[in-house]
């Protein structure tokens, strides 16, 4: 140990290993530990230079990487001395053994969260950093343009994600079919673009929220010296540390945009519009997501209906009727699981009536903009013209989704597009491509409907799986 009040310890860095005459053995040696370990390498340690320092280099040492907390220096000593025993035998001496807190992850970067529980203090931000649908995406080449991964597929042993293609191809990038080739650059599709800085700012203001409700809790303590009062403020204490350890976790995990790659885009056919046979947009990207990041945490296609709509009112917008059973059931811990494609008779002769007595069919969406919301959709499909600066006009059919009501506000809002729209009773509705509308309260959104898409999907990948899972 470093001596006298400027001492301090040696640093040292890493250094490889070569032409060891352990080498022929380290096969056989490497694995017969004696005590559950993450890591084992091979290495030497090179105390960093100075003036006062020559260069030196250690003896070998097999580095023995543990689980944090996980390992006595009991044990640590048996195995260490067994190892060694095991080396004397073989004729070799000059090797040493030191164990290590490490824990193995790929090094993609860290795992997606899992959805959050009502009784979760973060469950009114994580959201954005879940497995969930509605994980907002961006390319990494154009990180200001932002959407929403729409669904997921399984094909093979791979996990994928689906979103609109003009979510991570710019409008100024060559309007041609795309096919990933192992041997070129890869578009690498980020977890979140730039609206990392407002996820950051908004747990920053969650925390500031709590702090204010907390100082009001102990003023009132020290009027009132209730029993409750000292409750509520042991929970909003909690809640802060809660967030503030989400806070720092997320920084540390995501901070990076190279630590937000979560996967590349592999295939996406050119935006089409009035596609054979119903003259629908073709606006679909495939992007193959880094499984590892996704695991153990994914959860399938399910949309996390998110805090923003008490669950009783959520029930009540969904069907207001109370004279017949609602087809719509709140979900535990809010996560909607869809089965199931909505077929073109459902979309066009919904069975569900509104309180009006109207024919309706209730749709729901999560997106990266406006979360979750809950809209109409039409049993007519629209015809969209698109215009450009250049006095051309392109048209397609598409399915329009309507606010629920005159004070609902927009279905959704830029940033949105890729979102999967969803049926009452869990089923995939369609992808949302566009929206049009003057102003945001009398907005209209347009999706590609699923019962179309999936099948030219399919073609391209014939044993995808929407409900796979990999437990």
């Amino acid at each position: 140990m470093p001596k006298g009040p400027e001492a301090y310890r040696r640093l040292k860095y890493l250094y490889p290993v070569y032409d060891h005459k352990l080498g022929d053995k380290w096969e056989d040696v490497g694995p017969k530990q004696q005590v559950r370990f993450s890591t084992i390498d091979l290495v030497r340690f090179c105390t960093v230079l100075d003036q006062q320092t020559p260069f030196a280099v250690s003896p070998v040492v097999i580095w023995v990487g543990v689980l944090p907390d996980s390992l006595a220096g009991e044990d640590a000593f048996n195995s260490a001395n067994a190892i060694l025993e095991l080396l004397k035998n073989e004729g070799i001496t000059t090797v040493e053994v030191e164990f290590r807190e490490s824990v193995f992850r790929r090094s993609a970067g860290a795992e997606l969260y899992e959805p959050a529980s009502d009784l979760d203090a973060t469950r009114h931000v994580i959201d954005p950093l879940t497995t969930a649908l509605g994980v907002p995406i961006a390319a990494a080449k154009a990180p200001h343009i932002q959407g929403t991964m729409g669904f997921y597929f399984k094909h093979g042993n791979d996990l994928y994600g689906v979103t609109a293609r003009h979510v991570l191809f710019p409008a100024d990038e060559d309007n041609s079919d795309y096919t990933y080739n192992p041997s070129g650059p890869r578009k690498e599709v980020l977890l979140m673009g730039n609206k990392w800085f407002d996820y950051l700012k908004s747990v920053q203001i969650q925390i500031g929220n709590l702090g204010t409700t907390a100082e009001i809790h102990e003023k009132s303590i020290g009027r009132l010296e209730g029993r409750a009062t000292r409750e509520l403020l042991k929970e909003t204490t909690d809640a802060i540390n809660e967030l503030k350890e989400l806070y720092d976790q997320t920084k540390k995990d995501f901070g990076e945009q190279s630590q937000r790659v979560i996967g590349h885009v592999v295939w996406s056919p050119a935006i089409t519009v009035g596609t054979a046979p119903h003259g629908f947009t073709k606006d679909v990207c495939v992007v193959k997501l880094d499984k590892a990041r996704f695991l153990p945490n994914f959860k399938g296609n399910v949309i996390d209906l998110g805090t923003e709509i008490e669950a009783a009112k959520f029930v009540d917008k969904m069907y207001p009727r109370t004279d017949t059973q609602s087809g719509f059931k709140y979900p535990a811990e809010r996560l909607f699981e869809l089965r199931g494609i909505l077929a073109e008779d459902r979309i066009r002769h919904p069975e569900i009536k509104d309180h009006n007595g109207e024919n309706c069919l209730y749709v729901i969406k999560r997106g990266l903009t406006s979360l979750t919301t809950i809209g109409r959709a039409t049993g007519f499909f629209s015809y969209v013209r698109e215009y450009f600066t250049n006095q051309t006009h392109r048209d397609s059919i598409e399915w329009a989704i309507l606010p629920y009501n005159n004070d609902s506000g927009a279905f959704s809002k830029g940033g949105d597009s890729g979102s999967m729209i969803a049926s009452g009773t869990g089923e995939f509705g369609g992808l949302l491509t566009g929206r049009s509308g003057k102003t945001e309260s009398s907005d209209t959104i347009y999706a590609t409907p699923m019962f179309w898409l999936w099948p030219i999907i399919k073609a391209k990948f014939p044993n995808a799986n929407l409900y796979a899972d990999f437990n």
